[in-house]
């Protein structure tokens, strides 16, 4: 079945806007409920991130479930991992996160996990899709869903972040700037670090429901950098707004970023002989991080952008590691989901194995240089139906001589099209990544002008 609303990772866009209004949230309550009923336990978790529509879409996904016959489970802002660990925990049927990730706040989205913590089934989603198309009806009124406020959801999550590493890791004598994106882990970062026994300086702690990955968290690091150098701090962790990506800071202010934590995670797990089987990465990994693994003998494979596509490839090898390099780092042997404060965990905890700084841990990976260039993406336009990008696509490869890369995609989670080109050279991978931008944009205008003209 052709999904008409869930990409891969939930519902997304601006709030107002199809689908993301109350009216439509209501309905997928509804739906999600009608379907989820008969698939398990009558009961929902709801978690959301600091964003300030998450209260409305919350009372009206609250309402929908209800309407279902379905309870619910109130989380308030709770990381997404959190939420994926608190749904197996409280045996629900199904967990609903109201986040748009690393969006700005005027965008959010809706995000379901399994009650095994994992992502919905296709067949369940497409189930939903089914129900959404059918008029909405209620239960009888003693069949009504009741809803309770879980108020210690924050702790428990906590504890099971600490649990994630061996229990003699202790984290004192480190200072650690910890910049939470005004997002769902303010209340819960700061507090497991220090717990472990850092010393910990909280950043964009203090969410207003509209500076949520405002000039912060994961997706701009130059303010942690700077806090990390003025502090003269060990290092820095970079959390996005709903927790499941992370990037750290090195003491000399530089980004590690997720290529370079996947790094450090495989070889600490295989000196401690507990990597199972290889890693996956995507089409943005970096080739330098492919070498490294290969001189290490660590199999590696590459799948689709997303996380949806490594934790696919994980459970098709039978694999435990997994991540992109914006930070979205899976760890199957601790979390069923993308976890940022638990990937952050196993690399301080290499650390401490080692008695080795950040950047020392790195070492054995030479990361190749990559560009990546973000070029709006016309409605309508395909990469497939232009002979004149393909052209210029095989020109760049030619050019690289087998020693990089070139990747155009079109982005799941905003009008986009990212062109990646790495090379061992970076003046000539900026150049001819520059280059195919102008292309693109020249066919994109020229294809507009002619919609135009048509009409």
């Amino acid at each position: 079945m052709a999904r008409k609303h869930f990409g891969t990772d939930g519902v997304r866009g601006r709030v107002g806007d199809a689908p993301m209004t109350p009216e439509w949230i209501l309905r997928l309550g509804w739906a999600a409920g009608r379907v989820l009923a008969k698939h398990g336990r009558r009961m929902v978790l709801i978690g959301k991130d600091t964003r300030i529509s998450g209260y409305m879409f919350e009372s009206v996904l609250e309402s929908g479930l209800s309407a279902a016959g379905v309870n619910t489970r109130l989380l308030g802002p709770m990381p997404t991992p959190g939420v994926a660990y608190l749904t197996r925990t409280f045996r629900a049927s199904a967990g609903i996160v109201i986040s748009a990730s690393h969006n700005p706040y005027y965008d959010n989205g809706i995000k379901f996990f399994s009650g095994a913590g994992t992502k919905l089934p296709d067949e369940i989603e497409e189930e939903i899709e089914r129900e959404l198309e059918k008029p909405m009806t209620v239960v009888d009124s003693a069949e009504l869903g009741k809803v309770e406020r879980v108020v210690d959801a924050a702790g428990r999550y906590i504890e099971f972040c600490k649990s994630s590493v061996p229990t003699g890791t202790a984290l004192h004598g480190m200072k650690i700037v910890v910049d939470c994106a005004n997002g769902a882990t303010y209340h819960i970062a700061p507090a497991v670090f220090a717990e472990l026994g850092a010393t910990v300086i909280p950043l964009c702690d203090e969410p207003d429901g509209l500076n949520i990955n405002a000039s912060c968290g994961s997706t701009a690091p130059r303010r942690l950098a700077d806090m990390v150098l003025s502090q003269q701090a060990d290092l820095g962790i970079a959390l996005d707004g709903d927790g499941d990506r992370v990037i750290m800071i090195d003491e000399r202010g530089e980004v590690v970023d997720g290529d370079e934590l996947l790094y450090i995670i495989a070889s600490n797990k295989r000196v401690r002989g507990d990597l199972v089987g290889g890693v996956v990465g995507t089409q943005m990994t970096n080739l330098g991080l492919e070498h490294a693994l290969q001189r290490m003998a660590i199999p590696f494979a590459r799948v689709a952008v997303g996380d949806r596509y490594v934790m696919e490839a994980l459970q098709a090898n039978d694999w435990q590691l997994g991540g992109e390099n914006s930070g979205h780092i899976i760890c199957l042997d601790k979390q069923t989901t993308g976890d940022g404060i638990v990937a952050a965990l196993q690399v301080l905890a290499a650390m401490v194995a080692s008695g080795r700084r950040l950047r020392e841990l790195t070492a054995g990976l030479e990361k190749y240089p990559q560009i990546l260039v973000n070029v709006p993406m016309l409605t309508g336009f395909s990469l497939d139906s232009s002979p004149q990008i393909e052209h210029a696509v095989r020109e760049v490869e030619s050019e690289l001589d087998g020693s990089g890369r070139v990747l155009l995609r079109a982005s799941g989670t905003e009008p986009l099209l990212r062109i990646m080109i790495e090379g061992r050279d970076a003046r000539k991978v900026r150049t001819l990544a520059d280059q195919l931008a102008i292309i693109v944009r020249t066919v994109q205008a020229n294809m507009g002008a002619e919609i135009s003209k048509a009409n």
